[in-house]
C-alpha cells in the first residue's frame, strides 16, 4: 500500500510507563473465554507496583464472568492527540484484593471516584476490589525531537 501514511513509535522508558501507569484513573481491561473477547473501561489505580480495579457486581455481572473465565488479561491506557501518541499495555492474572478490608468505603471512594452503574438497583450491587498481577508491560510513543 504506497499510499498510506505511517508514523514511527518508539519504546518508552521505565520511568515513562510508570508515570503513565501513576497519573491514570481509567483504562481499558480486555477479558476472554475461549474464543469470545470483552472489553470494559475500568476505574484504575496503580499504587507500589499493584494495578487494582474497582469493580461492581449484581449477581448478573458479564464482566465478572469473563474475569473468572480470564487466565491472563490486558490492560491498555493510551492517549493520541495533534499526531503525538502513547500507549501502554499491561497484561497478567486479575485476582480478588488479598485483604479488601485494608480499603474502606472512603479509601475506595477517595481512589476511584464513583461507582458508574446503568441499571442496576443500587442496594443490590456490591463493590469489589481487584489486582492485576502484572507479568508484562509495554510502553510505545511517538518519538520525540529536539
Amino acid at each position: 500500500m504506497e499510499h498510506i501514511d505511517y508514523v514511527y513509535t518508539v519504546g518508552m522508558s521505565e520511568e515513562d510507563v510508570e508515570r503513565h501507569l501513576a497519573a491514570a484513573e481509567t483504562g481499558v481491561l480486555s477479558l476472554a473465554d475461549e474464543s469470545r473477547a470483552y472489553a470494559v473501561p475500568v476505574h484504575c489505580k496503580y499504587e507500589d507496583g499493584v494495578l487494582l480495579f474497582r469493580l461492581t457486581d449484581d449477581a448478573d455481572s458479564e464482566k465478572l464472568t469473563f474475569l473468572d473465565a480470564t487466565t491472563e488479561a490486558s490492560f491498555v491506557l493510551y492517549e493520541a492527540t495533534n499526531g503525538d501518541s502513547w500507549s501502554v499495555l499491561v497484561r497478567g492474572p486479575v485476582t480478588p484484593v488479598d485483604d479488601p478490608d485494608q480499603y474502606d468505603e472512603a479509601a475506595i471512594n477517595e481512589r476511584f471516584g464513583p461507582a458508574r452503574i446503568f441499571d442496576e438497583d443500587i442496594g443490590d450491587t456490591d463493590v469489589q476490589l481487584f489486582e492485576l498481577d502484572i507479568e508484562s508491560v509495554t510502553g510505545r510513543q511517538t518519538p520525540r525531537f529536539g
